[in-house]
């Protein structure tokens, strides 16, 4: 893992670079995670392929694809069958997915192996320092944030990854037009998205509150089984304003 240790600095308040620079969040919680012996074989194999170094440097991305396509950036992919099953639908777009733990990178390399998918590129680090540090202004079509760690107990709301200064980094990466799309399983999450969303001035809201699931989402096995017992599940589709 790569050591994110930075000096502090005193952030320009008005700047959504630079309210990061002290590290006020991180979009993960590192956990303990033992692969398979086909997730360690892919990320040995194929991550070396389809990886991208995190550094602190603007990132061509349309270099790192070897094409000029749609880009879309998915944050925290988990064992990343969404993103392959995305990936495989949208041939014409481009998936940048971020993940910190090796056994969803292992994971998502062998499916992206496997479909022989050609558009998924991973960078495995802080998503928040790769938007800041690697991802130029204005140059995304898209960004995903699929079943976040909802951290339910009000004394940890502060660790949630969707906090204001976070969402204004992801708004200035958005290409007007773009779109952030995240979704969730915990109603008081909603909420809580739904509101700091709101407060983004360079996003707008697509629905009245929340959105349908839109189709380029696939169900979840986790999904499918919380819907069967009634449990909800909440998507919101704010774009970049014009």
């Amino acid at each position: 893992m790569t050591d994110t240790t930075r000096p502090a600095a005193e952030p320009d308040v008005h700047d959504p670079e630079a309210r990061f620079s002290s590290r006020s969040i991180r979009s993960f919680v590192l956990r303990q995670g033992r692969m398979s012996v086909a997730q360690q074989r892919h990320y040995e194999e194929t991550l070396p392929r389809i990886g991208i170094p995190y550094r602190v440097a603007p990132l061509d991305l349309d270099v790192a694809f070897g094409r000029s396509a749609p880009k879309i950036v998915e944050i925290g992919f988990g064992m990343g069958e969404t993103t392959a099953k995305i990936a495989a639908a949208l041939p014409d777009r481009d998936f940048l997915g971020i993940e910190v733990h090796g056994p969803g990178v292992g994971s998502l390399c062998k499916l992206v192996a496997d479909e022989e998918l050609g558009n998924v590129r991973i960078i495995q680090h802080d998503a928040v320092e790769v938007l800041r540090d690697m991802i130029g202004e204005g140059s995304l079509a898209g960004v995903h944030v699929f079943f976040p760690d909802p951290w339910p107990k009000k004394r940890h709301h502060k660790r949630r990854i969707i906090q204001p200064d976070f969402v204004s980094l992801i708004a200035s990466r958005l290409a007007p037009g773009g779109y952030l799309h995240c979704a969730t399983d915990w109603e008081e999450y909603a909420y809580w998205m739904l509101e700091v969303l709101r407060g983004e001035p360079l996003l707008q809201n697509t629905a009245e509150d929340y959105a349908p699931r839109p189709g380029y989402r696939p169900l979840t096995k986790f999904e499918q089984r919380g819907l069967r017992l009634g449990h909800g599940v909440w998507d919101l589709v704010f774009t970049r304003r014009e």
